[in-house]
C-alpha cells in the first residue's frame, strides 16, 4: 500500500513536468553571417529574406534551455556581467546575448555591442559559421 501511494505522488509530480510547454526565453534575427574554415574566412549580409529562416531561438522548458532553432540542442545558461550566454552540451556552439537591461552599458564596450544584440557561434568540424544580429519580440 504503502508504495503504491509513492508510485501515485511520484506520478502527480512527474505528469505536470512532462506536460511543461516550452516558453521562447530569447528570439534574434541575424544580419550579419561569418563562415570561416581556418585557411579562409567570407563575411556577408544577410538578407530579409533568408534572415527569417535563420532565426535563432532559446527555449525553456522547466529548469531546462534549449536552442530550438538548431535541433533542440540543450544549452546551460551562464551569466557574466552584460551577457548571458547559452553554451550547447553536445559542443556545437553558443549563443550571447545582452542583458536587455544592460545594454547601454555594453555599447559602450565596442561598435559591435552597440549594433548587434547577439552573437551566434555554431562549431561545424573545425570551422565555424558566426551570426550577428538583432533581438526580436
Amino acid at each position: 500500500m504503502v508504495q503504491l501511494v509513492l508510485l501515485a505522488a511520484s506520478l502527480l509530480v512527474a505528469v505536470p513536468a512532462m506536460a511543461q510547454e516550452p516558453q521562447t526565453v530569447f528570439r534574434g534575427r541575424p544580419l550579419v553571417k561569418i563562415s570561416e574554415g581556418g585557411l579562409s574566412r567570407t563575411p556577408e549580409t544577410v538578407s530579409r529574406e533568408k534572415a527569417v529562416n535563420l532565426e535563432c531561438v532559446i527555449s525553456q522548458i522547466g529548469d531546462h534551455y534549449y536552442w530550438a532553432s538548431r535541433e533542440n540542442a540543450e544549452v546551460v545558461p551562464v551569466e557574466s556581467g552584460a551577457f548571458l550566454t547559452y553554451v550547447a552540451l553536445n559542443g556545437s556552439g553558443y549563443v550571447r546575448v545582452i542583458v536587455p537591461d544592460l545594454a547601454g552599458a555594453a555599447a559602450l564596450m565596442s561598435p559591435a555591442e552597440a549594433k548587434f544584440d547577439y552573437v551566434e557561434h555554431l562549431l561545424i568540424g573545425l570551422g565555424s559559421v558566426t551570426y550577428y544580429g538583432k533581438r526580436r519580440p
